[in-house]
């Protein structure tokens, strides 16, 4: 083990392995604008456990580039660099269309127990409290990519969670209008929930399930944050500790830090380490 892999790990790095560990060797996967959780963890997947994942970038759409670093920018030329083809705008969103992208990474400001999610605005859509930037094309191919993973850094606020939308962006498994069955969507919707608090799944109903929470967080406090029904289905092993491998790969690919701008300064205080040891201030 190398020694800063010794001396423990933030909430910020395991949370990205967290998300890099749901994607699958072979899959091809997208992530959307402004999403340097998922840009690093596609990135981490590649290096690690899936090495022929075929990886698209949110914002230049290269194909399986190698940048030296990671930018602070999603549309930085950085993501170019060795890419081994840049697809057209209407080419990805072709592809997506007819199922060929297996796995896409969606978040929001709002998720719903069913893993609907919001990015459009909080508040009345007629005259929002807070303007969010929009899908960009997000809730067309959500109903169609094979499976997705959701992410929020904004659990403990207790507003992320919510028992319904303020508008409906992109698609989960169940939404006021009926089922994917239902309404004839083709792709699988949410797989996995990742949040600052805890690890879910979603059950046959669709509905969001918690499977594992981090070692500094109990049960109640997931309960706290959480806005629609809490179902609780923990199970052992779901969340282990971020290998040697997985920690070397994260820091090599973003020694700038991106992926912690998701996160509030008090969660960046969360530290961890092999033996059990833990510190938050949150």
């Amino acid at each position: 083990m190398n020694r800063r892999a010794d001396q423990g790990w933030s909430i910020d790095e395991w949370f990205v392995v967290a998300l890099a560990r749901t994607i699958r060797d072979r899959e091809v996967v997208f992530h959307g604008f402004a999403s340097p959780c998922a840009q690093v963890a596609m990135h981490v997947a590649r290096r690690t456990h899936a090495r022929d994942v075929l990886l698209v970038e949110g914002a230049t759409y290269a194909v399986n580039p190698d940048p030296v670093f990671i930018p602070p920018t999603s549309n930085d030329l950085a993501l170019h660099r060795d890419a081994v083809y840049r697809m057209r705008f209407e080419e990805f969103f072709d592809a997506a269309s007819r199922g060929a992208v297996d796995r896409m990474f969606l978040s929001g400001g709002q998720i719903d127990g069913y893993g609907n999610t919001n990015v459009t605005a909080i508040g009345d859509p007629a005259r929002p409290k807070i303007k969010l930037g929009g899908g960009g094309g997000g809730c067309n191919i959500s109903a169609t990519i094979g499976t997705l993973t959701l992410w929020t850094t904004r659990h403990r606020s207790g507003r992320s969670l919510v028992p319904k939308l303020d508008f409906l962006t992109d698609i989960g498994h169940v939404t006021p209008s009926g089922s994917r069955a239902e309404l004839g969507y083709t792709g699988g919707g949410p797989q996995w929930l990742i949040t600052e608090l805890g690890v879910f799944d979603y059950g046959p109903d669709g509905h969001a399930r918690l499977r594992a929470t981090w070692p500094d967080v109990t049960v109640g406090d997931v309960r706290d944050a959480t806005g629609f029904e809490l179902r609780v289905e923990l199970e052992h092993g779901i969340l282990h500790p971020p290998s040697t491998g997985e920690l070397a790969a994260l820091r090599a690919v973003d020694p700038l830090g991106v992926r912690r701008l998701e996160f509030g300064p008090d969660e960046l205080k969360r530290r961890f380490d092999h033996h059990g040891s833990t510190s938050c201030a949150c």
